[in-house]
This record gives C-alpha cells, structure tokens and sequence, in this order.
C-alpha cells in the first residue's frame, strides 16, 4: 500500500522521546523544547517562538494576541482547512472569504482591499502546499488601513518568500507539526512572535493566562492570573520528537523534494496534453515541498481517478471542501459563486501521496498509474 502520508520516525526520535520520559519531565517547557527553540533560532533566524498544542491552537493564540473581538470582520481564503477561520469565529468575529489565485491556490492578494469594512479588523493568510502568499502587497493594505495579519503557516515550515521564511512575514506566523506535515511531533505546532511587543502576553496566554513562565526564568517568586488563555503549551515529550525532526531537517527535505521533482518532471507530458495542471511556483518562492497537487479537468475524472488509485492501494486525498460552500459556510449565507475560482478548483484538485520514505518504486507506480488512467 502506498498511503498518502507517513511520518518518518527513526531510532534518533525514539532515543530523544526515551530520554525525555526517564531523564526530563513529561510537561511543557522542558529541555527538548528549548532545544527546538534553538535549531528554529539557528536554520531560520526566529528569535520568538512559542511551541502549542497544535497547529489550530497556535492560530487560537494569534487570534486572542490580535485582540479579534466579536463583530469584528476578518478576511480569509475559502480555500483551507477549518482551523483558519475556526481560530476568529471562537472570538466570535465574522470570516469574510476571498477567493484564490489560479496559480498558486493563496489568497488572491488584488481582491483583498475590495472586502475591507469599517468592520474589519485582521488579514489571515494560508501558505497552501507550503508556498507563500504575495505578501508585500497584503502587508502594505493592512498597514494602509491600520489591519493586522496572521499567516498560517502550517505547511510552510521551511518555504521562502523573496528569501525571508515563511512564519515571518507578518505580525504572527503559525505552524503546525502534525503528522501530515514535513516535520512533525505527533500533535503540535508553534506560533511565531515577530512583533516583540505581544511575546510577555503570548506566554502568559499559552500559560492559563498566568505569569508562570515568568517564575520558572526566576523573574517573579510567584504566578497569578493575569488575563484570558489556555493549556496552549505541549508535553516536552512530543517536543523530543521535534527535536529529532530538526536534526533531520536536510534528510526529510531532500527525500520529499525527490518526490516532488519526480512527480513534475513524469506528470508534464500530460500537462502539455492538457489532461491535468501541474503546481506552479512563482520566482519568488522557494518551496518546501509539502504538497503536490495535480488540478484535472473534471469533478468526475477526479473522482475515478481516485477509485483507479484506490483499487490498486494508493491513496490520494481530495484536499479542502471551500469553507464558503460548506455547511457552515451556506449557514452563514454564503453561496457557490462567492468565489468561483476556490469552487472550480475544490472540484478539481487532486493531492498526490508525498512523504519522505516513498521509496523510488512508490513514486514510479504512482506516476504510472496516473498515466494510465488519463
């Protein structure tokens, strides 16, 4: 069976993991997690981050740093999964959906300034497939009209726009280590702090809204309430995890850019056919090679193309539903043609198996089965 992810785990994380359990402690903040700090500290120049829960949570964090209060407005692709607009509506503010570009699948960054109300309060943007939005232009309109942005960056660990990293390209940047991301820990993620005005909140918020940490840097003899948060910080357990991922960083990165490559170079002929559409990569964009997708040119070819996977045990994933026409979305008054490229596309699109241990043979019948079939 060829699944469409797998977490590649190897002798280095159960050692880590093994020693955390016997030789640290079981909770948050521990050794393994300052460890982490450190690596994202030296690869990607990140002095402020704060590890969570979850990706979800580290985007629920942002929300409550961006201070999003209900009624507020907040401008979001359709196109993600529900956490990016579940992390504001727990606030209680509205999701105004903008659709997609054609190419990349990111927020379409020219609709942006049309959708703003007095109303509206932040930007959320979605790093799809870990590939940057435009962020220049989002960051200039929110400055222009006094907006704060969130780049979700959950599959972009890594990535690079005009050669910054993704997860620093605004105010808060958010990553998620799930098991289907290229790094991982089981359940997790991190929030980054680029503004350093909001870090003394951002750890009282991920600490029960207490001064804890404060106690533990030996800063304070004792913690208190001090505002709104949660259990946002996880076991220093699945942070032993992360640190083995890390230490991979250049392993994990080039086994999945072999994929990546492989599925481009064998899949172009039928793109020149005009049997399906290959992921683009804009020249500002160094990718990370989280996800290829493939767009064909039917709702139903996509559908027997996944069962024609399927019967030969390989598995692909039809990626996100569009928030705007999902339940939620039609309760909140939300039509198809709110935004009909994200539509078009969530029809369309096709995400590929992609995990690090794919070995040649696993790509190879992938590619074959695909040519196949179209």
């Amino acid at each position: 069976m060829i699944p469409f992810n797998k977490a590649s785990i190897t002798d280095l994380e159960v050692k880590y993991v093994t020693d955390a359990l016997l030789n640290g402690k079981s909770s948050g903040d521990g050794r393994y997690t300052m460890k982490v700090y450190e690596e994202f500290k030296n690869r990607f120049g990140i002095e402020r981050m704060l590890l969570t829960t979850s990706g979800t949570t580290a985007l629920e964090m942002a929300s409550i740093l961006a201070d999003i209060k209900p009624g507020d407005d907040v401008i979001v692709p359709s196109f993600t999964f529900s956490s990016t607009a579940n992390s504001f509506m727990l606030r209680g503010a509205n999701p105004i959906f903008c659709d997609i570009r054609r190419d990349t699948m990111n927020i379409d960054e020219t609709l942006v300034e049309s959708l703003i109300t007095p109303k509206t309060k932040a930007i959320y943007t979605v790093d799809y497939a870990g590939i940057p939005c435009d962020m220049d232009p989002i960051n200039e309109i929110a400055k222009k009209h006094g907006l704060i942005v969130i780049e979700d960056a959950a599959q972009a660990v890594g990535s690079k726009y005009k050669g910054r990293y993704a997860g620093t390209l605004s105010e808060f940047g958010c990553y998620s280590f799930h098991e289907t991301k290229n790094y991982v820990m089981g359940e997790g993620g991190g929030i980054v702090i680029n503004d350093p005005s909001y870090m003394d909140r951002a750890e009282i918020i991920r600490e029960k809204g207490t001064n804890r940490r404060q106690v533990l840097n030996g800063l304070v003899d004792k913690y208190t309430w001090h505002d709104i948060g949660s259990s946002f910080l996880p076991s220093d357990v699945l942070a032993a995890i992360m640190y083995g991922q890390m230490q991979r960083y250049d392993e994990i990165m080039e086994k999945r850019m072999f994929v990546w490559n492989s599925y481009a170079e064998e899949l172009k002929d039928l793109e020149k056919e005009g049997k399906l559409v290959l992921p683009v990569l804009p020249d500002y964009v160094e990718h990370n090679a989280h996800m290829f997708n493939i767009i064909l040119p039917t709702a139903k070819i996509r559908s027997d193309l996944v069962y024609k996977l399927k019967e030969k045990d390989v598995y692909a994933y039809i990626c996100y539903v569009p928030l705007h026409s999902s339940p939620v979305g039609i309760k909140l008054g939300y039509k198809p043609e709110t935004c009909p490229v994200t539509e078009d596309y969530g029809e369309r699109v096709l995400r590929l198996p992609l995990y690090a241990d794919m070995t040649k043979d696993d790509v190879a019948k992938v590619i074959e089965l695909i040519h196949e079939y179209l």
